[in-house]
């Protein structure tokens, strides 16, 4: 708990809200059952205002939406709000074959009976946990249906055939969605209105700076500054229409400076991590040009680390 009140106070949220978490962490403990599912996230949010508005919209008893271009961090976040108010996180990645009964769950036959085996909405409902509804945007028209109740001032899943629970009051819902992928869609106003809506911004060279740093400590200075220039060199590439998004890959740079650390060449792990996710030869060659004028052929693992 220490570690979560230090964090939020790095990030400057109000003592108010602060003193508000603490309480709704205590009038709602965690079913021994379900503490499995209660962790603590690979990296940290950074950014005051939209993790203020998160943690407000929260303790309010609202469902939030985040939305935004790439790599903005909205399931990152998603991963902090349920470790900073202690509840088991329930994941729910939307596709096109994703219906009704993926969420609440479906028939099963066990001990000579039909039970329900019980999807993730169900158990996030029964055990306050809070739902991260991954591209909310491709559900499909009867998954929106069950959200609807769900998500609305009623709170509640009615389960044909079988019962009507009540959510928890501990019960949250984070949805995340990215406008452009193949399969998505816009979401109807009935179900946008069921949640407080956040945009999420680019990512700028002093959150890039707090990414890394929390990630690699042993991160050398120049090496941290011609990473982060490289991403937003990209993320200005993309934004001009003069690349895809593909090279816009923040799990990506991470996962190549694990590389480096672990000895491999920087140029090497760039190119497993970012250059090599871009399929059209034309664009791969763009994009490494662009990493060459960042990350020079001659570096190696120890002038990163």
């Amino acid at each position: 708990m220490e570690q979560i009140l230090a964090y939020l106070r790095e990030q400057n949220l109000p003592e108010s809200l602060i003193r508000d978490v603490k309480g709704f962490r205590a009038a709602y403990p965690v079913e021994e059952r379900v503490q499995r599912r209660v962790g603590a996230p690979q990296m940290h949010f950074f950014g005051s205002d939209i993790l203020q508005m998160a943690v407000a919209g929260i303790l309010a008893g609202e469902n939030i939406l985040l939305c935004g271009p790439k790599a903005t961090g909205k399931n990152i976040l998603a991963e902090n709000l349920a470790w900073i108010f202690g509840r088991p996180v329930y994941n729910v990645s939307f596709h096109v074959n994703t219906d009704s009964s993926t969420l609440i769950g479906t028939d099963t036959f066990r001990d000579n009976e039909v039970t329900l085996r019980k999807g993730p909405v169900y158990q996030c409902a029964a055990y306050g946990g809070f739902g991260i509804l991954d591209e909310i945007n491709m559900a499909k028209n009867d998954a929106v249906a069950v959200l609807h109740a769900t998500l609305d001032y009623r709170r509640i899943i009615d389960v044909p055939g079988y019962e009507k629970i009540d959510l928890h009051p501990a019960t949250r819902f984070i949805g995340t969605m990215n406008y452009g992928y193949a399969g998505t869609k816009e979401l109807n106003e009935a179900l946008v209105s069921r949640f407080l809506v956040i945009y999420m911004p680019a990512l700028t060279e002093d959150t890039l700076s707090q990414i890394f740093h929390s990630a690699f400590p042993r991160l050398k200075q120049e090496a941290e500054k011609q990473f982060s220039g490289l991403f937003l060199d990209l993320q200005k590439k993309a934004d001009n229409s003069e690349i895809s998004t593909k090279a816009i890959d923040l799990r990506g740079m991470l996962a190549a400076l694990k590389l480096i650390s672990g000895g491999l060449k920087p140029s090497l792990a760039v190119a497993m991590g970012i250059t090599n996710k871009n399929f059209d030869l034309f664009e791969r060659e763009m994009v490494e040009d662009i990493v060459r004028t960042r990350i020079p052929e001659s570096w190696s693992a120890s002038e990163v680390f």
